[in-house]
């Protein structure tokens, strides 16, 4: 719904008709296979990337605008609109401060980490690239337990990071 608004309004907008044409090709449920189902909703070059700043403790828009891979603002608005509206995530204001958004995963959102944790340890077997500090602090964490005990870590983490958050 939101895409079809985006694309009917580019115009007033003054978007380039570029910009509109790729929202359109944005669509969903474009098959019944499950993987490419999953992989219309969070199979982009940010959406993963938004999620693992999520775990990271990112919150705010800014905060996502501030990661090493520098996301185009007018993509992580979208992109960020796209995974509230797939039920991902959620956002919410602070009480003493209206303007500021707070994004946080759902636990749809939460259950991606598996997802992110493979994506990372497939990295570190197969690519020959040296890792920057947050990388290499998350793949030393990961040694000495199973992959279960380290995503359930993960996610539970964040949950009380969300809890704490929504308490504020």
């Amino acid at each position: 719904m939101i895409l079809k608004n985006c694309v009917k309004y580019a115009s007033n907008w003054n978007l380039p008709h570029k910009f509109a044409t790729n929202l359109l090709k944005m669509k969903t449920n474009r098959s019944h296979c499950p993987l490419t189902n999953a992989l219309d909703i969070f199979g982009d070059k940010w959406s993963l990337l938004i999620i693992r700043d999520l775990f990271l403790g990112k919150k705010t828009f800014t905060e996502f605008m501030n990661s090493n891979e520098k996301i185009a603002s007018n993509i992580l608005t979208n992109r960020l609109d796209f995974l509230i509206n797939n039920g991902l995530l959620k956002v919410t204001k602070l009480p003493n401060d209206n303007k500021t958004k707070i994004y946080y995963l759902t636990n749809k959102g939460i259950d991606m980490y598996p997802i992110v944790y493979e994506m990372m340890c497939w990295s570190k077997r197969n690519l020959d690239k040296e890792f920057g500090p947050i990388g290499k602090q998350i793949l030393m964490d990961m040694e000495g337990i199973t992959a279960n005990q380290f995503i359930e870590k993960k996610q539970s983490s964040y949950i009380k990071h969300r809890e704490h958050i929504l308490s504020a």
